[in-house]
């Protein structure tokens, strides 16, 4: 039981220290939507959104009137579009018109972003899978709440290279696309390995085959909370400052349990799980990489960055699973540049790099996350950039993710300007030397033998 003294106990947090939950995500299950009609796929998709999630927004704002609790975001994600369309979609254009019927559905009940404009590729493309993924760039053009996912590999199948080509050449329509704005459609595209099924932050969140016709997760974000934590204990061990982080974790992982019970109550939706991710925003004192400078970097970048990162993942999710039986999605440390104040100081004094950035991904909660590059850079280069990525993932047996954004017209030393929570990035250099080549390899890289692993 979660009780009035744990919530008051977290004023503080919230009131001086940035303590938010990130969003209430609804998931919603299309699978019932399924017809060859497209017309009648679409007043489905519709009609199933604005009925579910008709009374989200409102009792997110219940809850937070009542505990005073902040929810910055409500958000739903959908089954994988790629699934749910491929009975009534011959082309990518047809894709575009589910992706306005979701746009349309996530304006009627007041939500800032859906997810789930999706598709699971990790061992091969079904020509839907296909038709969703070209699709993409138009759909984000002329959407505004949309956001879209493609996973190209997992540790049990591998990394589908046919897969990780045809998103490089996506991002860069994308980019395209959308370049009036900074190139701003990037921002909501995502490639995974190991994609998780019960992920409530976007852009990322879907909602997966194994999941309930309905569920709320919540996703709970608290770098400010473990700042100030951390500051008290200036000069102490490795094991103070342990306990410390999984104490702190824990305190906020009750606050998203306590709001994840509530919100489930009250819409008659079961609860799935709780997402403790330390997720940072460009407000000042909202930062991951000042966690890691705190723990004792002169700068994120320095060596011993990645320990540190390491040290912090592993302590989040040994507090958050000690504070909710369900605890999932990514749970960790992100490190967006661009919606890190930090991160991105760190990437103007130069201590922090793209090839650093990679090295952290071993160990941090996803990956390479809203990191603008220059417009110029090639598909073949952003298709190996995601390889790498990939590859991080399926042998270490984790999540990872590639979301770049290449701003059309602007060069490293220019900055990218986003907005509310994705904030603003300046352009980091990309190494030049091709991989044309290897990217143009047909098939997939197989999965690896982990017996074999030393």
């Amino acid at each position: 039981m979660i009780n009035m003294y744990e919530v008051s106990e977290t004023n503080k947090m919230i009131e001086h220290e940035n303590l938010d939950v990130r969003t209430i995500t609804l998931g919603i299950s299309l699978l019932d939507c399924i017809d060859s009609d497209l017309d009648e796929l679409n007043r489905k998709i519709y009609e199933k959104i604005t009925t579910l999630a008709e009374d989200l927004v409102s009792t997110g704002q219940d809850i937070e009137k009542e505990f005073g609790i902040p929810i910055v975001n409500k958000r739903i994600s959908v089954t994988p579009i790629a699934l749910v369309g491929g009975a009534a979609c011959k082309s990518p254009e047809d894709f575009v018109s589910i992706a306005k019927t979701l746009d349309r559905a996530a304006d009627k009940v007041g939500v800032n972003f859906i997810g789930g404009y999706s598709a699971l590729v990790s061992k091969a493309m079904t020509k839907s899978d296909e038709n969703l993924i070209r699709s993409i760039p138009q759909a984000l053009a002329q959407t505004e709440r949309i956001c879209s996912s493609v996973n190209v590999g997992s540790t049990k199948t591998g990394i589908n290279m046919d897969a990780v080509r045809l998103c490089g050449e996506i991002v860069k329509a994308t980019a395209e696309a959308t370049a009036d704005r900074d190139s701003l459609g990037c921002a909501k595209l995502v490639v995974f390995c190991n994609a998780p099924d019960d992920n409530p932050f976007m852009a990322g969140a879907f909602l997966g085959v194994t999941e309930a016709d309905a569920v709320i997760n919540v996703g709970v974000s608290g770098p400010g909370v473990v700042k100030k934590a951390l500051e008290k204990v200036r000069g102490k061990g490795f094991e103070e400052l342990c306990e410390t982080i999984k104490k702190t974790a824990f305190k906020v992982t009750r606050v998203g349990q306590l709001v994840a019970g509530e919100a489930s109550e009250r819409l008659g939706v079961p609860f799935g799980i709780v997402d403790l991710s330390l997720a940072p925003t460009p407000d000042v004192g909202d930062s991951v990489a000042e966690i890691l400078e705190e723990i004792g970097l002169e700068r994120v970048g320095a060596p011993g960055t990645t320990a540190a990162l390491a040290l912090l993942n592993d302590q989040v999710k040994k507090g958050g699973v000690m504070a909710s039986s369900y605890v999932g999605g990514l749970s960790g440390a992100f490190i967006p540049v661009s919606e890190d104040q930090g991160m991105i100081d760190a990437v103007n004094a130069g201590s922090l790099t793209l090839e650093k950035l990679e090295a952290m991904t071993c160990v941090c909660s996803v990956g390479l996350d809203m990191i603008a590059i220059p417009g110029k850079t090639s598909a073949a280069t952003i298709s190996g950039i995601i390889a790498d990525e990939m590859a991080i993932g399926m042998v270490n047996q984790k999540t990872t993710a590639v979301r770049l954004i290449p701003v059309i017209g602007k060069d490293v030393g220019e900055t990218a300007e986003f907005g509310g929570l994705l904030g603003y990035a300046p352009i980091m250099p990309v190494n030049e030397f091709g991989c044309e080549t290897f990217i143009g390899r047909q098939g997939r890289i197989p999965a690896p033998i982990h017996s074999f692993k030393n």
